[in-house]
């Protein structure tokens, strides 16, 4: 997993609620077993007119915002199906946080466990972030459990256990992995019996 500790970017504001995974990822595009190629696909119904037009109305397809790497966004964001395929996405696609009033369970440890940083602020300081035009930058600052826009700062709460991961680029299976030398000490034990 890629470490994240700072991250200065430009935002696309979806000030939507309840956006579900369907909505993030739908259904037919799921037989991909890769982490990657999902990024032409997320929001499909959203950005896409019938026959596959990209949808001037959308704002993945404001080439002003198609760079971005934080998602600000409204409440319950993720929810529906627990569906990985839907953190995937939004991580092919080039987002490396989401800002949402809140998160289905399974949707944020899925993002969690997939190196997405899922925050979680007030309706009135997400509108203001949202508010922000195209070519303005914001910080998240994960050390200092911060984000900063122009003269204003927010402060988000973290686990403690998920900040360490995300500070120092660590997934399970990292971390399982630094326990290699007393993983095999066991197996050596284990095979004298």
């Amino acid at each position: 997993m890629q470490a994240i500790t700072t991250i200065t970017d430009t935002t696309v504001p979806i000030m939507k609620e309840n956006i579900d995974t369907d909505q993030l990822i739908p259904k037919q595009f799921l037989k991909n077993i890769l982490k990657t190629g999902y990024a032409r696909d997320l929001f499909y119904d959203w950005r896409y007119l019938p026959g596959g037009k990209p949808n001037p109305d959308f704002i993945l397809n404001d080439a002003d915002r198609q760079d971005a790497t934080i998602l600000i966004t409204g409440d319950n964001f993720g929810c529906g199906s627990s569906r990985e395929h839907a953190v995937w996405a939004l991580k092919d696609y080039g987002f490396k946080v989401v800002i949402a009033g809140g998160y289905s369970d399974i949707f944020y440890m899925n993002s969690t466990k997939n190196g997405l940083l899922a925050i979680i602020l007030p309706e009135d300081q997400r509108k203001y972030l949202a508010s922000i035009p195209a070519d303005e930058k914001i910080t998240v600052d994960l050390p200092n459990q911060e984000v900063r826009a122009e003269d204003k700062t927010f402060s988000f709460d973290i686990d403690p256990l998920w900040k360490h991961k995300f500070v120092n680029g660590l997934d399970d299976i990292a971390i399982t992995m630094s326990y290699e030398d007393k993983i095999e000490q066991f197996e050596q034990g284990m095979a004298k019996f």
